[in-house]
């Protein structure tokens, strides 16, 4: 999994932030950007160890 993976996570999830509130602030875009980066490593962790034990 790379950077890019990650950063975008996070970029979706600030994206989606501002939609559900066009008046979001700093600290919830910031949030949301911590969240989407965190939730996407999560993800990629959780489809590499299914791809793992299927191997198995």
């Amino acid at each position: 999994m790379g950077i890019l993976e990650e950063l975008a996570g996070a970029a979706a999830a600030v994206e989606g932030a501002k939609k559900l509130d066009p008046n979001a602030g700093l600290v919830t875009e910031g949030v949301a950007a911590v969240v989407g980066f965190e939730g996407t490593e999560a993800v990629t962790n959780f489809i590499e160890k299914k791809e793992e034990e299927k191997k198995d």
